[in-house]
């Protein structure tokens, strides 16, 4: 395991892969940690540099206090860059670690190359849903809304073909603090990325699956129509986490885009 200390949070991080070169970095999902990349990284191992981290509030990395906003997540990036001394990177970001991605290519513009969204909007429902999904979470707890999160993360098939799979990212959600949980909540509602998306000018690839019912398939197309190097494919048989449903498609549009 891998630490470093940025804007004086604690980051828990992997990198692996080449040592030299442009390298990709993995930022995860809303109430998920690096893991949800381990079946994605293998393809691009013997090719590229491979950054993962767990995002404030998230997995190994510090919980401070919330609230959190979008740009503090990007600033976290930020630091963890220029602690591995990484000049530019190709930033693979899903749902809420999509957001991070479009503020981080908008506020540091040549430290990108790249961009790869998936799952995600500049703007992610709305502040009456997340004000109700943060005060339920503080009053009775991660699991209180456990089965209504893993809904939307997955296809409805998922559970019946990959029961102990399920569990696992069950107990993954339901393991995570509270504070991490609601201050990143409080975040996608305080966002609206809608302005730093229109300035993105990198080649970017624009991903979500076909049965995403957190951010739909029209929700996220509108992200790439509003960005002129932007193209947007969909993933078959997919829900929220197509890195976790069919990485091995997700793998094969982002080796042919890079």
């Amino acid at each position: 395991m891998k630490f470093t200390i940025t804007n004086n949070i604690t980051l828990h991080y992997t990198n692996e892969g080449l040592t030299e070169g442009t390298p990709l970095v993995f930022i995860n999902s809303l109430g998920t940690d690096l893991r949800i990349w381990d079946e994605v990284v293998p393809h691009f191992r013997e090719r590229y540099p491979v950054i993962r981290y767990d995002k404030r509030g998230h997995g190994l990395s510090d919980c401070p206090p919330a609230p959190y906003s979008i740009r503090d997540h990007a600033t976290d990036l930020a630091g963890l860059l220029d602690q591995l001394n990484v000049v530019q990177a190709i930033l693979v970001g899903i749902s809420v670690g999509g957001m991070i991605a479009l503020d981080f290519a908008a506020t540091w513009p040549k430290r990108v190359q790249s961009l790869i969204l998936c799952d995600t909007a500049p703007k992610i429902g709305t502040a009456v849903l997340w004000n109700e999904r943060i005060t339920t979470l503080r009053q009775q707890g991660m699991a209180a809304l456990s089965d209504m999160i893993l809904s939307r993360w997955f296809a409805d098939s998922f559970a019946t073909e990959q029961p102990a799979a399920y569990r696992g990212y069950a107990n993954m959600l339901t393991r995570m603090p509270v504070v991490g949980y609601t201050g990143t909540c409080e975040a996608i509602r305080d966002a609206d990325l809608t302005e730093a998306a229109n300035t993105i000018t990198v080649p970017t690839l624009v991903l979500c699956g076909a049965k995403d019912t957190a951010t739909p398939p029209a929700l996220v197309q509108g992200l790439c129509e509003r960005m002129p190097h932007a193209q947007y494919q969909q993933i078959p048989d997919a829900g929220h986490l197509p890195c976790i449903e069919q990485p091995n498609i997700l793998a094969e549009h982002i080796a042919k885009f890079i």
